[in-house]
């Protein structure tokens, strides 16, 4: 709609619509975690986290509908029939951009509970965002360096600890669990230092996958491994905003949460072997995924596209 206005213009008008979104859904959004907070009442506490989850997607969905019509982007998402919005999943995803969480969460705003990501313990003095994030009850992990689990080995295991806290009070919501496997964005620099066995991902970490299914128990359904592509190369949230990333491609598969995935990953070696061959096989297939969805023709991509609303 506006996306033939000067990038001049363009761009600066989206930060300041994003900005202005953010105000507009986190200050009733801080309102309601404040009544959430002060009256430890369970049913208004419950009807308060339900008007928490529908801000949030409502903040999400304007989000998404303002990158439509200020962006000339293409997309193609493959895979998003039969999903359920009451239905609990774990989503596992290739990670190379920050661009990668507003993909997912416009793919997925109400088509699956509200996504939740492992964020690290710094981003919640994010002005605005940190304290959302929390309100929203996004669990945030402290990572120590090797150096500093030596130097203090009683932190051994705190992040772990952090993660079963958070899948216990995931277990009695609907929620989407977020995990980017790789641990980090995929670069060139870090797949050489990796050695990676994978042509465009870095290589897996099966832990945090393992020790969330077994955390969540049954109550996830299944896992959603997801696959994003961007053909253009790599690119930034500015990329985004400025309307200069012009295809992404998401193709989505639904994988049964069979009982041989549950587990104790730290204690059982057998059980450690057979789940990172698990991991490895996922991730073998997801390499060849991505080649495909590179490579495929114009004229092909043109007859699929679909955008998401």
């Amino acid at each position: 709609m506006f996306a033939t206005l000067p990038a001049l213009l363009r761009t600066p008008l989206v930060m300041l619509l994003l900005a202005a979104n953010i105000v507009l859904h986190v200050l009733p959004l801080f309102a309601l975690t404040l009544v959430k907070v002060v009256l430890p009442i369970r049913a208004i506490r419950l009807v308060c986290s339900r008007a928490l989850i529908v801000i949030a997607e409502s903040w999400i969905a304007v989000n998404s509908r303002m990158f439509e019509w200020f962006t000339r982007t293409r997309w193609q998402i493959e895979g998003l029939t039969n999903l359920h919005h009451d239905g609990n999943y774990l989503v596992l995803c290739n990670h190379q951009s920050w661009v990668d969480i507003p993909v997912l969460q416009k793919i997925f705003n109400r088509r699956i509970p509200f996504l939740r990501f492992f964020l690290k313990s710094q981003l919640i003095w994010v002005p605005l965002l940190g304290p959302a994030w929390w309100a929203l009850d996004f669990p945030f992990m402290k990572r120590y360096s090797k150096e500093m689990l030596a130097a203090h080995p009683e932190l051994q295991g705190k992040d772990m600890e952090a993660t079963r806290r958070a899948c216990e009070k995931f277990r009695h919501m609907p929620v989407s669990v977020m995990n980017f496997v790789e641990g980090t964005r995929f670069t060139p620099v870090k797949h050489d230092a990796q050695s990676s066995p994978y042509r465009h991902l870095l290589r897996p970490k099966a832990g945090g996958v393992a020790f969330v299914l077994d955390a969540m128990g049954d109550a996830l359904h299944a896992i959603l491994d997801v696959t994003i592509v961007y053909p253009n190369g790599p690119c930034t949230m500015m990329d985004l905003i400025a309307g200069r990333i012009r295809d992404i491609r998401v193709h989505v598969r639904e994988l049964p949460i069979n009982h041989e995935l549950h587990g104790d990953y730290e204690g059982d070696a057998a059980f450690r072997a057979c789940f990172q061959t698990w991991v490895n096989t996922l991730w073998d297939e997801k390499d060849a995924q991505i080649g495909r969805m590179l490579d495929q023709p114009v004229a092909q991509r043109e007859g699929l596209q679909r955008c998401v609303s």
